[in-house]
C-alpha cells in the first residue's frame, strides 16, 4: 500500500500535537512517560518532534491518559489553525459567490 504524502496542514497539525505533548510532559522523563503509555521512547520522541505527524489514535489516547490530558483538549488544541483556515476558505467562497 502506497501512502500519500502529508499535506502541509497535516504536518503543521503534527507539530502542534508534538508541542502540546512536550508542554504537558513538562519535567517528566520521556522514558517513563513512554513506558507508562505502552509506547517506545523512540515513538514518543518522533511524535513530540513532529516526525510522526499522524500517529495512531490508540497511541495518542494512551499518551494523553498518562499526561492527564483529555482527548477533547488535545483535539481542540491541535485543530485550532485548521478551523481558522476552514473559516477563511469558507469566507473566500462566499465572497466569490456574492460577486
Amino acid at each position: 500500500m502506497v501512502r500519500l504524502p502529508l499535506t502541509p496542514a497535516e504536518v503543521e497539525r503534527g507539530q502542534r500535537l508534538g508541542a502540546l505533548l512536550r508542554r504537558a510532559r513538562g519535567d517528566r522523563s520521556m522514558l517513563l512517560t513512554a513506558l507508562d503509555a505502552g509506547v517506545s521512547p523512540e515513538t514518543l520522541r518522533k511524535i513530540e518532534s513532529g516526525r510522526i505527524a499522524t500517529p495512531a489514535f490508540p497511541t495518542i489516547a494512551a499518551i494523553a491518559d498518562v499526561l492527564g490530558l483529555s482527548l477533547d483538549a488535545v483535539w481542540s488544541e491541535i485543530n485550532t489553525s485548521d478551523e481558522a483556515e476552514f473559516i477563511r476558505a469558507d469566507q473566500t467562497v462566499a465572497e466569490r459567490l456574492a460577486s
